[in-house]
């Protein structure tokens, strides 16, 4: 909570009634992304924020995947390879949007979504309030004047707190989707 972007995010939040103090912020915050829930057949294998922000290999397939600084420093120690990419946002300054293809340490991802050139913290923010906003739905937003939309998912089979779901994924997807 020490960046702009999340106190902006928790102000906003709070002005919708969404919460009641920061600290119920926060720690819904650590349960939605870094609460562990199973994908396969192990009790406790996977998070939101890992599935998002690190990627996953589940039945011989990336998954997840989203975040561009992790690709870029996987390419650059020569375990990502990527295909072919499409440059999706319209604008002409960061952050931007990039579509692509690309195997990840023998494993294949058909395909993926990023931002480029944007802050962990301002996609944190931004996945966080789609998801609390409109869970399991696609969420127009406007960046820079430019309609966006980001798509979340929720993790159905497992909850925490009083019946609420965990993050299961959340990527920037083409606003015309």
């Amino acid at each position: 909570m020490k960046t702009a972007v999340m106190k902006e995010l928790y102000s906003f939040l709070r002005h919708q009634n969404r919460y009641g103090s920061q600290q119920e912020f926060v720690e819904d915050l650590k349960n939605m992304w870094f609460g562990l829930y199973s994908r396969g057949n192990e009790e406790g294998d996977s998070s939101g924020f890992e599935h998002v922000f690190s990627g996953e290999v589940k039945k011989g397939k990336v998954t997840g995947f989203h975040n561009w600084i992790r690709f870029y420093l996987q390419e650059k120690e020569g375990l990502l390879d990527y295909y072919s990419h499409n440059y999706d946002g319209p604008w002409d300054s960061y952050p931007d949007v990039l579509a692509m293809q690309f195997n990840w340490d023998g494993y294949y991802k058909e395909v993926g979504s990023v931002f480029i050139g944007s802050s962990p913290e301002f996609e944190f923010a931004l996945y966080s309030l789609c998801f609390i906003t409109r869970p399991g739905k696609k969420c127009h937003l406007s960046l820079g004047g430019y309609p966006l939309a980001i798509q979340t998912y929720t993790w159905d089979k497992t909850t925490y707190g009083n019946g609420k779901k965990y993050i299961a994924t959340a990527y920037v997807v083409s606003s015309t989707q």
